[in-house]
């Protein structure tokens, strides 16, 4: 978004503050997280990214994960799922099941983008059970 474009780093707005209270509540205070987009920039008019710019990043965004060596990938939102995933299953269907980032045994975990959780506060129960998964996936306590 415009705001993240601005000050340079993701998440910066309401949604951004909603994920950072949603991943402290559950022990993943955002300094222990790694948080990278699909796009390296923003499309115009912040429309979802064509397929052709999702792939133009793939490799930027595969070294960044190789860098970081993650214990597991937590993916917030459609467009983050489907295009790391490569898949065009809807966010619903992708929940609660740990799946793999390409050809790496990196575990991911699908999960609502805050900004949908703005609009359908309802969902955070079904985030909380994906943030209780991803915590036994990195081998902590499920609280």
């Amino acid at each position: 978004g415009a705001d993240e474009d601005r000050q340079g780093e993701p998440f910066v707005g309401r949604a951004g503050k909603l994920l950072d209270s949603v991943l402290r509540a559950a022990g993943f205070p955002r300094p222990t997280v790694y948080i990278a987009n699909i796009l390296k920039c923003r499309p115009p008019n912040n429309r979802d990214p064509e397929p052709d710019e999702a792939i133009a990043c793939a490799g930027y965004l595969r070294r960044q994960i190789e860098l970081v060596g993650p214990k597991a990938i937590l993916v917030v939102g459609r467009v983050a799922a489907q295009n790391l995933l490569e898949t065009k299953q809807p966010t619903g269907r992708l929940r609660g099941d740990v799946h793999s980032y390409a050809d790496t045994h990196i575990p991911v975990i699908v999960t609502y983008h805050p900004a949908y959780l703005l609009r359908s506060p309802a969902k955070k129960r079904e985030v909380w059970k994906d943030l209780r998964l991803i915590k036994r996936v990195c081998g902590g306590a499920t609280g």
